[in-house]
């Protein structure tokens, strides 16, 4: 599923002091919902019009299938875009239901242009313009985390520059983010469906935050992306791990659920979980058959790879 299709109070939460694997809670089921499935072991993240030949098309109503079926997360990439009725609506139907909002998409703007890599002062502007609308809306529907991609490469300027560049405007929006214990998570895109990004590698996402040194900096780790672009998941995942904050998911080829591809999923959320994560898994993918039947299957998917 092309990228691009995706782009179409948050502050009393906090940041811990690693920023990267708080938990957000039991599996418990909120009372008086005694017909809902019993809950994922991980909170995986579902996206409007995932669900929709079971539930229609009224996003509240999306949200009240996915918890009856388990899922305790939500994730939805273009919120900032929708009207701030309709995000109200949708935050306070998470909140009723129990569920965690995860990553909604910080810059569209500045996503496909060299407007981190080049250092122009306009682009540094937009960006942290960007970044002061994304916390009003994450205050608004109760989100955390926003992603953020960082542009395409500047080929005039030699790789060592641009990510100096990058790392300033980072910095700027981090002391944005950071007394409202927001956190922008940085996602590496493969070269394949992406060509010429400036992130496309975990270990020049590491460089980048660790560089950024902010709790309001980490990575996004679309292990989609990172199957096309390098392989080497759970040790990439381990080097990194201090840095990473969210992660997003996807099988190779086809970019559908687990379980149709060639990444062994159920190892790969054992091991994700066994090192103590429970944060946001977004399901940033699409159903591999279609209708109600593709629906289901997501949701079989899960279930069979879920670690509990």
């Amino acid at each position: 599923m092309n990228r691009r299709s995706f782009m179409a109070s948050a502050g009393a939460l906090g940041v811990a002091a690693a920023g990267s694997h708080a938990g957000l809670g039991s599996r418990t089921r909120p009372e008086g919902r005694a017909a809902r499935a019993e809950s994922f072991g991980m909170h995986f993240a579902p996206h409007f019009g995932m669900f929709r030949h079971h539930a229609g098309e009224d996003p509240v109503a999306q949200l009240e299938f996915a918890a009856k079926e388990g899922f305790t997360a939500w994730e939805d990439n273009g919120m900032s875009a929708r009207p701030i009725a309709e995000q109200e609506r949708i935050a306070s139907a998470m909140h009723d239901l129990g569920m965690t909002m995860g990553v909604f998409v910080l810059n569209p703007g500045t996503a496909w242009g060299p407007t981190f890599s080049r250092g122009h002062g306009e682009d540094r502007g937009k960006f942290l313009d960007e970044t002061k609308g994304a916390i009003e809306v994450a205050q608004r529907v109760g989100a955390r985390w926003m992603t953020v991609v960082p542009g395409t490469r500047e080929p005039r300027l030699d790789n060592g520059y641009q990510t100096a560049h990058a790392i300033d405007q980072l910095r700027g929006a981090s002391e944005l983010l950071e007394p409202h214990g927001l956190v922008m998570v940085l996602e590496p895109l493969n070269p394949r469906d992406h060509p010429g990004m400036l992130l496309a590698k975990m270990a020049h996402a590491y460089e980048i935050c660790r560089a950024v040194d902010s709790p309001s900096c980490k990575i996004l780790c679309d292990l989609y992306h990172q199957q096309i672009t390098e392989g080497n998941l759970i040790p990439n995942i381990d080097r990194c791990w201090d840095e990473i904050a969210y992660f997003q998911m996807g099988d190779n080829p086809g970019r559908n659920e687990p379980t149709t591809g060639e990444i062994n999923y159920a190892t790969v959320f054992a091991h994700i979980k066994g090192k103590g994560f429970g944060g946001v898994l977004g399901m940033e993918h699409g159903n591999s058959r279609a209708g109600a039947e593709g629906e289901r299957g997501v949701i079989d998917a899960y279930r069979a790879c879920d670690p509990g």
